[in-house]
């Protein structure tokens, strides 16, 4: 591998704090070919940036999810790696981050932060809706990947123009994720250090509101490769709600009151929450088949390129 071959990916919204130093940092390490992919900074981002001699694109539309579009639309390097310009990952965890592409065992790595984390690097609520949203994520599309929501990445030239990326915002790390498993890449978790942010570099996560959009992502996409998690909470959901209206019809009718209406609205929940399990078995089947289907012309397609 040359250094020309690997591009650093730095997507960032006022991190006039942070950005000089992180740039720094991977020069020392060895990489100069740096990418800022800024969106609209109200700052000095820009120009430090420019200053420490990285390449700016000032990205078209808002949000994280159309940066990280616009920069996989753009580049072209053999191996990528994206990570958040905020101070809070280290420059020398590249190294361990490479490893796996350029020995040929991953097309997508994720950095893991839960591996070694300074105390109060996830304030608040961050850490249980990090693990709530992985534990998630675990169940919906059965492969754990321990830090699904980490910033830290590195692709295989392949993973990344292989992507059709839909989401604006952090939902982005979630759907990336999503898309290398759909698309059968290699995927390997490799452990990284995580850092407080800085006093003056402010966050732009909000947990409640990011982290409800970023659950809804993977619950939507999950429709497409695991049917029966997706419909088998809304079966669910219309079982329970039955059983809590046939609990009141049951109770009024031995007090000798016959509610009909709720009678007929507890049978249609039922029998509702119980086809649409059906659908689930037979959508879930059905993208089994085709999940097969597509690795195998994926496999012979890399045999007819090799």
């Amino acid at each position: 591998m040359q250094e020309k071959d690997v591009c650093i990916l730095i997507p960032t919204l006022n991190e006039g704090a942070t950005i000089a130093q992180l740039i720094r940092d991977f020069r020392y390490e060895g990489f100069n070919n740096i990418v800022v992919i800024d969106g609209h900074s109200t700052d000095n981002t820009q120009e430090l940036a420019e200053t420490e001699a990285a390449r700016v694109i000032v990205q078209k539309g808002k949000g994280k999810g159309q940066a990280v579009q616009q920069a996989f639309e753009t580049l072209d390097a053999e191996y990528l790696v994206m990570l958040d310009g905020d101070g809070t990952y280290l420059a020398s965890d590249i190294h361990a981050m490479l490893a796996p592409l350029l020995e040929g065992r991953a097309d997508h790595v994720i950095g893991n932060r839960l591996a070694d984390f300074e105390k109060g690097a996830f304030p608040g609520l961050n850490l249980i809706g990090n693990k709530l949203i992985n534990t998630l994520f675990s169940i919906a599309y059965r492969k754990n990947l321990t830090d699904i929501l980490t910033g830290y990445r590195a692709f295989t030239r392949d993973a990344y123009k292989s992507f059709d990326l839909k989401e604006m915002g952090f939902e982005v790390e979630s759907e990336m994720t999503i898309q290398s498993i759909k698309l059968d890449h290699l995927i390997e978790v490799v452990p990284i250090s995580y850092f407080s942010r800085k006093s003056d570099a402010a966050t732009k996560l909000n947990p409640i509101k990011d982290g409800f959009r970023i659950g809804k992502t993977i619950y939507l996409l999950a429709r497409f490769h695991n049917p029966m998690f997706y419909f088998g909470i809304i079966g669910t959901i219309l079982i329970l709600s039955g059983f809590v209206t046939g609990t009141y019809v049951v109770d009024q009718w031995f007090k000798g009151i016959t509610r009909i209406p709720m009678t007929v609205l507890t049978a249609l929940l039922i029998m509702s929450g119980f086809q649409i399990f059906v659908l689930g078995m037979l959508s879930d089947l059905m993208v089994s088949m085709h999940m097969e289907i597509m690795r195998v012309l994926r496999q012979k397609d890399k045999s007819g390129k090799q």
